[in-house]
């Protein structure tokens, strides 16, 4: 059996400091999906789609495991975010009116196939009830813009205006794609002000 592979060790995507805008190229990366709408906080949506890709993320990385010979460890959760007025998003931050994907990052050798026998041993015992929606896809950000964000996600506001309005601005660049976070920090278990999130933008330059 090979070493278990991190990547959030291997991966230059996962890398970010606090208070640093970095530009980063990305590279297309395979993730388990599940898309919701409404305020994380206290839609069920939200809870169900965790529910969701949890298991299956697990199922996946013990086959790998056992089957392949090829252990990793299962990368942090993911979130793009968007809004029909991406003015709800940034500034008046009306979570009633987010849409949102959750992911999880699995490796490329992890095929369609392996997905449904996942998903079929995770309907086994305490079916996720929204485990049909599950489905696995390929993302495709490359040049993207990102920050080490430490603190509540209500205090990110401060921290995307800059990006939005000065750095990107500044720099010749624009906007494509939707708004991607990656939670380091398990945000069930970590105090609001300890937690620590990656805030990604993909963009391209202007002319």
């Amino acid at each position: 059996m090979t070493d278990k592979v991190d990547f959030k060790r291997t991966l230059d995507a996962y890398r970010a400091r606090p208070q640093q805008l970095r530009v980063v190229d990305v590279p297309d990366l395979q993730y388990l999906m599940i898309d919701g709408h409404g305020d994380p906080n206290t839609s069920p949506a939200f809870a169900e789609a965790l529910a969701a890709l949890y298991p299956v993320a697990y199922k996946l990385k013990f086959g790998s495991k056992v089957e392949l010979r090829r252990d990793y460890v299962v990368p942090p959760l993911e979130g793009l975010w968007w809004a029909e007025d991406m003015n709800s998003f940034r500034a008046r931050r009306d979570k009633s009116r987010w849409e949102w994907t959750l992911m999880l990052m699995v490796p490329e050798w992890i095929q369609q196939d392996r997905l449904l026998a996942a998903m079929e041993q995770a309907a086994a015992r305490n079916r996720p009830a929204r485990l049909d929606d599950v489905r696995l896809e390929t993302l495709s950000e490359g040049r993207c813009v990102q920050t080490l964000h430490i603190g509540s996600f209500d205090d990110e506001a401060e921290v995307l205006a800059h990006l939005h309005d000065e750095f990107l601005p500044r720099n010749r660049l624009s906007m494509v794609g939707k708004h991607h976070e990656i939670y380091l920090s398990d945000f069930r278990r970590v105090a609001p002000e300890k937690q620590r999130t990656i805030l990604r933008q993909p963009v391209v330059a202007t002319s």
